[in-house]
């Protein structure tokens, strides 16, 4: 069993310490929860932070915060928004954030990435390429 994190969860022998943002972005109100089970196809565009844990097919814009859960499988055409956090689940598609991506193992990420910011942890699957943009002022 591995050690726990800031926030009390159990993290993977392999995986790295969550970042204050993570841990940030972990407290506090989350707006909307597509749970474990859940499946949804369509074009999610939300305020705040919003965690997935279920099954997403479609598009995503935001200028909050995207969180992907450990069994989430988000397959998306387009993503854009503010910050993503990727703890463990799996994503196809292109990826644009305003601020930072954050990939943790035993995630996968299947697609491009662009942000200011990229962190990807050792243990990641990542097929794509990494683009870093400028940072807005």
């Amino acid at each position: 069993m591995g050690a726990r994190d800031g926030t009390g969860h159990v993290m993977s022998d392999e995986s790295a310490p969550l970042s204050p943002r993570a841990v940030q972005a972990q407290a506090g109100e989350i707006n909307a929860l597509l749970g474990r089970g859940t499946r949804f196809a369509g074009k999610l565009t939300f305020q705040g932070k919003v965690r997935i844990d279920g099954t997403f097919e479609g598009e995503i814009f935001s200028d909050g915060v995207l969180i992907i859960g450990d069994e989430a499988v988000v397959t998306a055409s387009t993503i854009e928004v503010g910050t993503l956090i990727v703890r463990g689940g799996v994503v196809r598609g292109d990826i644009t954030a305003r601020a930072a991506v954050e990939v943790y193992a035993p995630s996968r990420v299947y697609g491009s990435i662009a942000a200011v910011e990229v962190f990807i942890d050792k243990g990641v699957v990542f097929e794509g390429q990494c683009r870093m943009l400028e940072r807005e002022d």
